[in-house]
C-alpha cells in the first residue's frame, strides 16, 4: 500500500515511536511538515528539550528510522491490515472535528468508513433485557448505518451481535495484535472478517490508564448519535455520551425503572435532554428515516394476553403473570418461553420477564 512521505512519517511516529500524544503534538507543532519531523528527528527532539527543560526520544539515524518503519508497513501488509491519516481519502470527516488521532490501524472492511456511522454503548453489567433489545435496535440501525461500538461485555457486545451481518466498526482501547478482554478473542476475528476493527495504538500496545478514554473519544467522534443502553452512575458509557454532547452529536438512552442501579446513568441522560429510546424508529425518526414496516407476528391467545400483561412496562415474576392472567404457572413457563422465541419478550433474572415489543 502505498502512502505519502507525510504518512509514512506520522505512522513511524505513532507506531514505532514510545512517545505520548501531547509529545507527538508538540514535535509536530515545531516542524514545517510530518516528513520534515521525520528526516531531521533529533534535531526537532533537541527543540523540545530545550522548552521543556527533559528528555525526548531521540529517534535514533534516519536509516534506523526508516527500517524500523519499513518492518511495520511490512507487517501490517502481511497481517491485511492499513494505516489510515488525515491525508488518507477515507479519513472520516466528523473525527477531524473531535481530537482526531494522527493515525488508524485498521483490519477488515475499509470500506465501512464511508457508510453513515452509529454508535451503541452500555455498561459491562447491561440487563438481558436491555441487551436484546440493543442488538436489535442495532441489527435494524445496521441497514442504514456502520454501528460503532467497543469489544466489552454488555452493551458493546449485543451491538456486535446485532449489527454483524451489516456493519459493525469496533473501536480497540488496544493494538491490533492485543485483545481486550482477552475472552473476546474469537469475536475480535469474526469482526475483523465481517466488519472493521480500529485502533490508534501501536500493534503491540497493552491496555493502560487513559486507553478507555482515549478510545472512547473516537467512538463518538466517529458517530452521528450515541445511544446509550445500559449505564451506572459512573459508567464508562457516559463518557463516551459527554464527549458526544462535546462534539455536538445527539444523545440517545434506553429508559429505566426507578432504582435501578444498571440505568441510573441512562435516565440522568434522559433528565438533561437525551432521546428516549424504545426501538429503531426514535433513532431513525431524528435522522429523517421511515422504517421499515414490521411483519406482524402470530400470537394465540395466551400469547397476547401474557404480552399484555408485560407491555405495562415493568419486569414481572413468572408466578405474579400466572396470577394475573388466571394461569397455571406450567402454562405461562411455556407461553413465556415462546415469546422468547418470537423475541417478543425477555428473561430479566430470577424468572422475571420484560416486554420487548
Amino acid at each position: 500500500m502505498d502512502y505519502s512521505a507525510d504518512e509514512r512519517a506520522l505512522i513511524w511516529l505513532c507506531v514505532c515511536t514510545p512517545l505520548e500524544r501531547r509529545e507527538r503534538a508538540a514535535l509536530l507543532r515545531l516542524a514545517p511538515s510530518p516528513a520534515e519531523l521525520f528526516l531531521r528527528f533529533g534535531e526537532f527532539s533537541a527543540k523540545l528539550t530545550e522548552l521543556r527543560g527533559n528528555g525526548v526520544y531521540n529517534g535514533g539515524s534516519l536509516d534506523e528510522r526508516s527500517s524500523r518503519l519499513e518492518a511495520e508497513l511490512k507487517d501490517a501488509g502481511r497481517k491485511g491490515r492499513f494505516f489510515i491519516t488525515p491525508m488518507s481519502e477515507d479519513y472520516p470527516e466528523s473525527l477531524k472535528a473531535a481530537d482526531p488521532p494522527l493515525v488508524l490501524n485498521g483490519e477488515g472492511r475499509r470500506e465501512l468508513l464511508g457508510r453513515r456511522t452509529f454508535c451503541i454503548v452500555g455498561s459491562r453489567i447491561t440487563p438481558p433485557w436491555a441487551e436484546e433489545h440493543g442488538r436489535r435496535i442495532a441489527e435494524a440501525l445496521s441497514e442504514r448505518f456502520a454501528i460503532v461500538t467497543g469489544l466489552a461485555e454488555g452493551g458493546d457486545s449485543a451491538a456486535i451481535r446485532g449489527a454483524l451481518g451489516g456493519g459493525i466498526i469496533s473501536v480497540l482501547p488496544c493494538g491490533l495484535d492485543e485483545c481486550y478482554p482477552a475472552a473476546h478473542a474469537s469475536l475480535k476475528a469474526e469482526i475483523a472478517k465481517r466488519g472493521l476493527l480500529l485502533s490508534e495504538c501501536a500493534p503491540k500496545e497493552r491496555v493502560r490508564k487513559g486507553s478507555f478514554h482515549a478510545r472512547n473519544r473516537i467512538l463518538a467522534g466517529l458517530a452521528e448519535g450515541v445511544l446509550v443502553i445500559s449505564a451506572g452512575e459512573k459508567s464508562g458509557a457516559l463518557i463516551t455520551a459527554d464527549l458526544a454532547l462535546e462534539y455536538g452529536r445527539d444523545v440517545f438512552a434506553f429508559p429505566y425503572s426507578l432504582g435501578a442501579a444498571q440505568g441510573a446513568g441512562c435516565n440522568e441522560l434522559i433528565k438533561k435532554g437525551a432521546y428516549l429510546v424504545t426501538s429503531e424508529e426514535d433513532i431513525l425518526s431524528v435522522y429523517g428515516i421511515e422504517a421499515k414496516p414490521k411483519r406482524e407476528t402470530a400470537l394465540t391467545e395466551q400469547e397476547s394476553r401474557l404480552l399484555s400483561l408485560l407491555r405495562g412496562g415493568e419486569e414481572l415474576h413468572a408466578a405474579a403473570l400466572a396470577e394475573r392472567a388466571g394461569m397455571k404457572i406450567f402454562e405461562v413457563t411455556a407461553v413465556l418461553s415462546a415469546l422468547e422465541l418470537k423475541g417478543l419478550a425477555v428473561k430479566a433474572g430470577g424468572n422475571r420477564y420484560k416486554s420487548l415489543a
